[in-house]
């Protein structure tokens, strides 16, 4: 049986990345798809755990040869998953986690039409500010870009399926784990997994 795909898209500093990490360490039947990139490495960022960090060159190499499962410019950088990343992991059965802006998400919408969107929000345009600055990692500058581009982002929540509010952390991760607990009760796919008892729970005599 394919594994489900989650797609998890957020504006910056909205806290995507930390609950993501929380939920795959409560649940080891997810796997997280780590995307490409072409811009460089933040502190504390490592290559093949956060990222894989290569050239633009590099990056349009792979989008010429077909590479990529999808792939987009964000705050002027390249983000893209790659195809091997993703499609064998789901033949094999896993369950797996894109972390992905809105326009990667339509693109995967348009290959897996059952992927399963879950689009996190701050608490307030105060609390977004206050959490890009608190990383300490970019320039004033990029700041208020991403800020500018923000409210583009979020306006895009409703193409998502679920929506949760990161303003208490430990909530957000138990309602995305509900999400995906809830997504493996679904009928279609219970239907194949209990295949052997539906059946002889329903048998004639």
């Amino acid at each position: 049986m394919p594994g489900t795909l989650f797609i998890v898209a957020a504006p910056s500093g909205a806290g995507k990345s930390s609950i993501v990490n929380a939920v795959l360490a409560r649940d080891p039947r997810l796997c997280l798809s780590i995307s490409f990139t072409s811009r460089q490495p933040r502190p504390g960022e490592r290559h093949a755990e956060h990222y894989h960090f290569i050239a633009v060159d590099e990056f349009k190499a792979m989008i010429r040869n077909g590479d990529f499962f999808e792939y987009a410019e964000v705050h002027g950088d390249w983000k893209g998953t790659a195809r091997q990343s993703v499609l064998p992991q789901l033949a094999a059965g896993k369950d797996v986690v894109l972390e992905i802006d809105w326009q990667g998400a339509r693109q995967v919408r348009a290959q897996v039409p059952d992927a399963i969107g879950i689009f996190i929000l701050p608490p307030s345009r105060n609390a977004l500010e206050q959490r890009m600055r608190s990383r300490g990692q970019d320039s004033e500058e990029t700041i208020r870009r991403r800020l500018a581009a923000a409210r583009e982002e979020m306006s895009h929540y409703d193409e998502f399926d679920y929506v949760v509010v990161n303003e208490v952390f430990d909530d957000a991760v138990d309602e995305v784990c509900a999400v995906v607990a809830g997504s493996r009760a679904r009928r279609p796919v219970q239907r194949v997994r209990h295949e052997a008892l539906i059946a002889e729970l329903l048998r004639d005599g």
